[in-house]
């Protein structure tokens, strides 16, 4: 478990359901949940929140043990904060809870992000959410945030892995008591991280899976990861606190850092919010 700055907690390791729809949706979150996982991300953009509420009812655990994640679309941002406010009744409706545990900024919308964020700190002491947090915020945009935030983001969601190690933003993140969650641990798209040879070397030296080695490497940064919700890699995923990375081990693989997204479209800087 990790501490958020306003007292909460959340686990370390959770699952993403992004891509997931219909009944896989509802089967993965389900099947994640009888696995032991107990944080799961969704988004509006995603367009499964009624799917991933109905999986986790279908799990049998109890709401209170699950920590749970959903972001503000881009397109309600842009709209207004009416638009906003709307949008989160909605999540709340399709998610089937009386309460989100984390609400994120998906994207930081130029021109958007000062009533959007306003609206989530209304939901907070209303609490029909108990963390805000944003997604995808390079420093200038935590900067700007900050500026007029009445309620501090406890986390922000980046993509990271041993090719995107974040270094900097970490660094940033962390002096303001923000958290991060690191997506796409694995890569996308042409970019697969457990392929490369030092990892898959490292990975035989102690027994484990590439995958479990980058798992690994984030959770002993102190930082959390959602990897994608895939049953056959459920119980892989969960298992790698039993083991330590030597500090060599750490500097190796934070050694094949490129600054490389997945995507150019996944740059906050350049994609045309």
């Amino acid at each position: 478990m990790i501490r958020l700055s306003n007292g909460y907690e959340t686990p370390q390791i959770g699952v993403g359901t992004w891509t997931l729809k219909g009944d896989m949706a509802v089967n993965n979150v389900r099947m994640a949940l009888e696995a032991g996982f107990r944080h799961i991300d969704t988004a509006q953009m995603y367009e499964n929140e009624s799917e991933v509420g109905q999986g986790i009812i279908e799990s049998g655990v109890p709401r209170e043990d699950i920590f749970l994640t959903t972001k503000v679309n881009t397109d309600n941002m842009r709209v207004g904060a009416d638009a906003v406010r709307n949008s989160i009744e909605e999540s709340l409706k399709r998610l089937k809870v009386d309460y989100i545990d984390l609400l994120l900024i998906h994207w930081p919308v130029k021109g958007c992000i000062k009533h959007t964020w306003q609206v989530m700190e209304e939901f907070v002491r209303s609490g029909k959410v108990r963390s805000i947090g944003v997604s995808n915020f390079n420093p200038d945009h935590i900067d700007e945030l900050l500026s007029y935030a009445e309620i501090r983001p406890v986390v922000n969601q980046i993509e990271l892995h041993p090719f995107m190690s974040q270094e900097d933003n970490i660094a940033y993140d962390s002096q303001y008591g923000i958290q991060v969650i690191g997506w796409a641990p694995f890569g996308q798209g042409d970019i697969d991280v457990p392929g490369h040879p030092l990892l898959k070397e490292i990975a035989a030296k102690y027994g484990k899976t590439s995958s479990q080695i980058v798992l690994r490497w984030i959770v002993q940064r102190g930082l959390i990861t959602i990897p994608r919700a895939k049953p056959n890699h459920f119980a892989e995923n969960l298992d790698v606190l039993n083991f330590t990375l030597a500090d060599e081990d750490m500097k190796l693989i934070s050694g094949l850092n490129e600054n490389r997204r997945s995507s150019e479209m996944n740059n906050p800087e350049s994609f045309p919010w």
